[in-house]
């Protein structure tokens, strides 16, 4: 018998109680987050908060300078970085660079670890960012950040039970390529009462995220459930995961065909030749070592 909604939502909420200590971000990325979302904040007072951690601010010129926002010339002040790139901007670098702490830990299975996974979602991220350029959009850093996060909640799963999650990634029955014979998503609902999209809702909502972002991390895999207001974006980052998912090796567990749904082309007015453009785009893009990941 599949979970009823009520169980789901308990073995959320019994995860995120277990790993209070991954649940909550760092005290200045909340800062920057409070800042961005206050109309009446500056680039002045950004600079405030990034400037008193030297690490972020290496973190934010390294991104300002690669060629994933092609700006001509160096840039080597803070200040001059987040004029640039904009408050939206520098806010999504911090909670990235905060994530990226998150994606930690060994090989699991062999076809699985946290490093693949972080490796994963910044494929995904990165074409996310594409597909919205591409079709003027305008949600280039909202779209980069909901494809960096969607699988936030198989991290969940790891620091909140490990051996369970082992147990579901086996239960997958990956070939050689690693593409499974049976998807993530049912074997998570067989070992833990609820899904990766479940988790990820969970811990988004937690954090206090803004919708978009929680329903990309609980609707990726099912677009067309998600809530009104933040469809769009999520139909962008279930795309860009199917488009991810065609790059050779990396993680795909969660992914047993790579077919957009057809909704999600629809909407978005995607063709194949429009798909097939952005991969090789992103192949492209995953080749500068300076690209931000």
């Amino acid at each position: 018998m599949p979970a009823t909604q009520e169980q789901r939502e308990q073995a959320v909420t019994n995860a995120l109680k277990e790993i209070s200590h991954i649940a909550t971000l760092p005290e200045v990325t909340l800062r920057i987050i409070e800042l961005v979302e206050e109309p009446s904040s500056t680039a002045q007072d950004l600079h405030e908060v990034i400037s008193n951690d030297p690490a972020l601010c290496s973190r934010i010129l390294k991104v300002v300078n690669s060629s994933f926002y092609g700006l001509p010339g160096q840039i080597a002040s803070i200040n001059r970085a987040i004029v640039m790139l904009g408050l939206n901007a520098v806010k999504n670098i911090a909670i990235a660079a905060s994530l990226a702490k998150l994606f930690r830990g060994g090989e699991l299975t062999p076809f699985f670890s946290a490093k693949e996974l972080w490796d994963h979602s910044n494929a995904v991220a990165i074409t996310s960012k594409m597909i919205s350029d591409r079709l003027g959009m305008g949600l280039g850093d909202e779209a980069y950040l909901a494809g960096l996060i969607h699988d936030i909640g198989i991290m969940v799963e790891m620091q909140y039970d490990r051996s369970n999650l082992i147990d579901a990634l086996d239960r997958c029955n990956a070939d050689v390529s690693g593409k499974p014979s049976v998807s993530l998503l049912d074997t998570e609902a067989e070992v833990f009462g609820a899904s990766h999209q479940d988790f990820g809702k969970g811990l988004c909502e937690k954090w206090k995220f803004p919708t978009p972002f929680m329903a990309a991390a609980g609707y990726h895999h099912c677009p067309t459930e998600a809530p009104t207001e933040a469809k769009k974006i999520v139909y962008v980052v279930h795309a860009a995961d199917k488009i991810a998912g065609m790059l050779e090796g990396g993680f795909k567990l969660d992914n047993p065909s790579t077919e957009i749904q057809r909704e999600v082309m629809e909407d978005l007015k995607l063709t194949q030749e429009l798909v097939e453009e952005i991969f090789d785009a992103l192949v492209a893009a995953l080749e500068d070592p300076d690209q931000a990941s």
